[in-house]
């Protein structure tokens, strides 16, 4: 088979074979931790679903048996946390950033600020458009006023008289302007 043949085939083979995959990967799996944070809290929640549930952060045993576990006014610093539950133990190295003076924004807030953003922009070139549109084949306002006409192929005008061009008839005139021999 031709490499053009093979390519859809290879395509369709990969779009059937991921998803199982990763079906697969996550049903063998222990689960993931949840990570939430806001402003300078941060919640974790642990990935077993058990009731008595044992933490631990960096060394010091928390005294909290629920499924999350939250820290108030975190200071940045990385950090490694565990959750465990009888023999089962799921390990988190923390490494969050968090912010005092932080703004949250929800997903339609983001959406309605780019939204009003591209509004604005295509009303601001439509005006441009519009002012500028009977302002073609102008190329100032400023400059000379004559009637533009078919253009001929005219010399500008001779400023002095002195510098006329020679016409037939008075060759005389410039007939003393001969060089002269030393």
């Amino acid at each position: 088979m031709r490499l053009e043949q093979t390519l859809p085939l290879l395509g369709l083979l990969l779009c059937a074979v991921l998803p199982l995959v990763s079906f697969l990967i996550g049903v063998s799996s222990q689960g993931e931790f949840l990570v939430e944070i806001s402003g300078t809290t941060v919640t974790i929640t642990c990935p077993f679903e058990n009731e008595d549930i044992r933490w631990e952060l960096s060394g010091t045993t928390g005294d909290t048996k629920e499924r999350k576990f939250i820290i108030k006014d975190h200071d940045s610093s990385p950090a490694n946390l565990s959750c465990s539950s009888g023999d089962q133990k799921s390990q988190l190295y923390l490494n969050a950033r968090v912010c005092a003076n932080c703004e949250e924004l929800d997903a339609l807030t983001v959406t309605g600020i780019i939204t009003a953003d591209l509004l604005i922009t295509l009303g601001v070139l439509i005006l441009v458009y519009y002012f500028s549109k009977g302002r073609k084949g102008r190329a100032s306002s400023a400059g000379d006023r004559r009637p533009r006409g078919q253009k001929t192929q005219r010399p500008p005008p001779v400023p002095n008289p002195d510098y006329e061009p020679i016409r037939k008839g008075q060759r005389e005139v410039y007939a003393g302007l001969e060089p002269r021999g030393f």
